[in-house]
């Protein structure tokens, strides 16, 4: 397996470059500081059409009907309550963000699935989960922001059950005029200034341009999921290219 983060320029991008904070510890404030706020730029931003985004996340691993689907940096559960629908015994969503999971389970009591998922504190390049522990993992525009990304990935193909999936959603830079040029304009010139009026945070939404654009995507990164142990790797880019799905068993 793979062990080393050289191929992953974008561990190197962190919310302050000022901070003598590691990466790992910014996120964790970053996310911290924003969570008020997430949900509502995260939707805004996407022009809703994230939420069709995790629906294809759901739908590749519901192909292994899974009983037990780990969330991995699940924010406020957006996509662990989604799992749900695939009728599960049991969602677990780890996040390092307290701010976050706060928020998701307030979600999570509303929908009256609490018996179902459960969301807890855990480092995801540390799960505190036994081998071969779940039938899916799920990750939403999580893998950028690990300080050790090939440690969270084999951290994900340690607690995968052999037959098992893996869905990720990341983001992606479109590749075709005018998507390209669109996107790219909208990332460095609108995104920062409304994400910094509205969250109030400085750095997070630059953070969240210049993380994109440092993160080894497509073809890189599968290569990067089958070091780590995966198989049958697959790199789906939706909506132009803006985000990518990858698919990859165990």
């Amino acid at each position: 397996m793979a062990t080393t983060n050289s191929n992953n320029p974008a561990q190197k991008v962190v919310p302050d470059a000022s901070s003598q904070l590691n990466k790992k510890l910014q996120v964790e404030d970053m996310f911290d500081s924003i969570a008020g706020k997430y949900d509502f730029l995260n939707h805004f931003f996407s022009l809703g059409i994230d939420k069709s985004w995790r629906k294809k996340a759901i739908k590749a691993i519901s192909q292994v009907r899974p009983l037990s689907i780990l969330d991995i940096a699940t924010g406020t559960g957006d996509l662990a309550i989604a799992a749900a629908k695939t009728n599960p015994e049991k969602v677990i969503g780890v996040d390092i963000s307290e701010g976050m999971l706060a928020i998701g389970r307030k979600k999570v009591l509303a929908l009256h699935l609490e018996n179902i998922i459960t969301l807890q504190k855990g480092d995801s390049e540390a799960l505190e989960f036994s081998d071969n522990s779940f039938n899916a993992i799920t990750c939403a525009y999580g893998v950028r922001n690990f300080e050790n990304l090939v440690a969270g990935l084999q951290e994900m193909h340690r607690v995968l059950r052999p037959g098992g999936v893996v869905a990720i959603l990341e983001f992606s830079n479109p590749q075709k005029f005018p998507v390209k040029q669109l996107y790219q304009f909208y990332f460095k010139n609108i995104l920062p200034v409304l994400g910094k009026y509205v969250s109030n945070h400085n750095n997070a939404y630059t953070y969240l341009p210049e993380s994109v654009r440092a993160f080894p995507e497509g073809k890189q990164f599968c290569d990067i999921l089958a070091g780590c142990g995966f198989k049958e790797v697959v790199a789906r880019p939706l909506t132009f290219g803006i985000t990518t799905l990858y698919t990859a068993y165990k």
